[in-house]
């Protein structure tokens, strides 16, 4: 039988184990990432969503919000966490009742160019408008008793804060409405509720006005 020298053997280059090496390398990292990613989505962290509606410039106290579990990933600092619940903290926009409350959705009392008025609207609301609903103010400047210019809008968007009942025994026609506006609005709705103008506040949809 002939031997077989080593010279005669295939020998393995050292840059195939290189090669192998590294290979075997990325396997395992992509292996590692994707336990990684899928470890992160089922992780849940403790986040406040609104207990009821929560209207712009409403101030958010613990009343408002309830504690719970959500899985987020990498979008866990876009929401407010517990802690994040301090003094003077107040909405800057419409947060329906179930909504997780995300950060950006919340600023400082000190900062808010926010704040409410209570109207009468001269025609009765849908029955679908309650807090948090977007309403635009229109206003007909009274003329002379019984007359009235044509209505004009004075706000596009105020947000209703709460649908409110008479203080009388005797009932009025219209609804009255506490209205959150910005400030630079208020001196309008002020000179026209003073000057008797007619009222009315018409609910506001995706599509437009109604």
């Amino acid at each position: 039988m002939k031997s077989i020298s080593r010279s005669g053997r295939r020998q393995r280059s050292p840059l195939l184990d290189l090669r192998l090496a590294v290979g075997i390398a990325l396997v395992a990292a992509s292996v590692v990432g994707v336990w990684w990613v899928v470890q992160s989505a089922r992780e849940t962290f403790p986040v406040l969503a609104a207990a009821s509606p929560i209207v712009p410039g409403q101030v958010i106290s613990a009343g408002d919000v309830v504690e719970i579990e959500a899985q987020l990933g990498q979008a866990e600092s876009l929401y407010l966490p517990p802690e994040a619940l301090i003094d003077g903290l107040v909405a800057t926009r419409s947060i329906g009742q179930g909504e997780l409350i995300a950060t950006a959705a919340t600023g400082d009392i000190t900062a808010s160019d926010l704040t409410s008025v209570v109207v009468r609207s001269a025609l009765e609301v849908p029955a679908g408008v309650s807090a948090g609903s977007t309403v635009e103010l229109w206003a007909a400047r009274l003329e002379a008793p019984g007359q009235y210019e044509e209505p004009l809008v004075i706000v596009s968007d105020a947000v209703v804060a709460s649908v409110l009942a008479d203080d009388g025994m005797v009932s009025r026609e219209g609804t009255r409405l506490e209205l959150v506006i910005g400030r630079g609005d208020v001196s309008v709705v002020l000179d026209h509720v003073a000057g008797g103008s007619a009222l009315s506040a018409v609910p506001v949809h995706a599509g437009g006005t109604s």
